[in-house]
C-alpha cells in the first residue's frame, strides 16, 4: 500500500509539472500578418507613442483614446477609490500594449460597442486583435516556475499511517485573484450605451514588432440607428494613428 501511495504522489507531482506547460492561448499566432514577422511580435517592449491623447467625434458620439504607458498604468491602478483592495499593481505585462478608451454618447440614440472587434494595425502589415483576461492569466501562468506548484504539493503532504500521505484540500497552490480582478474591472465592456452615457476602460493587444514605426488603432463597428427590429442602420469607425517616438526592450 505504501508503494501505491508513493506512486500516486509521484504522479501528482508530475501533473503539477505538466500544469506549467504553456496554454494553447499562447501558442496561437499573435497577429494576422506575414509569418516572417511573427517571431518579433509579443516581445517585451516599453513603447513611447505620439500623440499620447487623441479625440474624435462623429454624429454626437465622441471617442477619446490615450496611449497607456507603463507609467500611466502604474498611476491608473493605484487608485484605491476605483480598485479598492486590489489597487496598487499593474496587471499587464511588457508583452502587452494598452490603450485607455473613453466613449461618450451625446446623441439621442443608443449605440452598441464591441471592443473585441477593435483592431491595431502596424506599418509592417500586421493586424492585432484585442486580448482579454484569459490571455493575461495564461501569460502569468507561463511565467510561474514549475517548482511553484510542486512545492505546494510537497508542503501539503503529511506523514500518514503508511509513512506518507497525499496532499489534503488542494492539488495546486491557490492563485491570487488580484490580477484577474483588476483586469475584469478595468477593461472596456461591450454592450449598449444609451443617450447621455459615458463609458471608459482599457483595451489591450499583444505588443507589435519593434520594427514598426507607426500604429493605427481602429475603434470600429460602433452600431447605431437601430430600427424596431433592433437592427442597426449605421456603423461608426474611429481611426487613431500613433507614431513611435522610441521604444526600449
Amino acid at each position: 500500500m505504501k508503494r501505491i501511495l508513493v506512486g500516486c504522489t509521484a504522479s501528482l507531482m508530475l501533473l503539477a509539472g505538466c500544469a506549467a506547460r504553456k496554454s494553447a492561448l499562447l501558442l496561437e499566432r499573435h497577429a494576422r500578418g506575414p509569418l516572417s514577422e511573427s517571431q518579433g511580435v509579443a516581445q517585451g517592449m516599453d513603447w513611447r507613442l505620439e500623440p499620447v491623447v487623441q479625440t474624435q467625434g462623429q454624429g454626437q458620439v465622441e471617442v477619446s483614446v490615450t496611449f497607456a504607458s507603463s507609467r500611466f498604468l502604474k498611476g491608473f491602478f493605484s487608485d484605491r477609490n476605483v480598485f479598492g483592495e486590489f489597487a496598487g499593481v499593474n496587471p499587464f505585462f511588457p508583452e502587452n500594449i494598452v490603450f485607455y478608451v473613453k466613449i461618450a454618447n451625446r446623441s439621442d440614440k443608443r449605440i452598441r460597442l464591441s471592443p473585441g472587434e477593435f483592431v491595431l494595425v502596424d506599418d509592417r502589415g500586421n493586424q492585432y486583435s484585442t486580448i482579454d483576461a484569459d490571455y493575461i492569466n495564461a501569460l502569468e501562468d507561463a511565467r510561474q516556475p514549475v517548482t511553484t506548484t510542486t512545492r505546494g504539493l510537497l508542503e501539503d503532504a503529511r506523514p500518514g499511517y503508511f509513512g506518507i500521505s497525499l496532499p489534503v484540500g488542494k492539488l495546486v497552490t491557490a492563485k491570487p485573484q488580484g490580477r484577474f480582478a483588476l483586469i475584469k474591472q478595468a477593461m472596456l465592456q461591450s454592450g449598449y450605451l444609451y443617450p447621455g452615457v459615458v463609458h471608459d476602460g482599457l483595451i489591450a493587444f499583444w505588443s507589435p514588432t519593434r520594427k514598426a514605426t507607426t500604429m493605427r488603432l481602429l475603434v470600429t463597428n460602433l452600431k447605431t440607428d437601430f430600427d424596431a427590429n433592433d437592427l442597426p442602420h449605421a456603423s461608426l469607425e474611429f481611426p487613431f494613428t500613433f507614431h513611435i517616438a522610441n521604444q526600449n526592450p
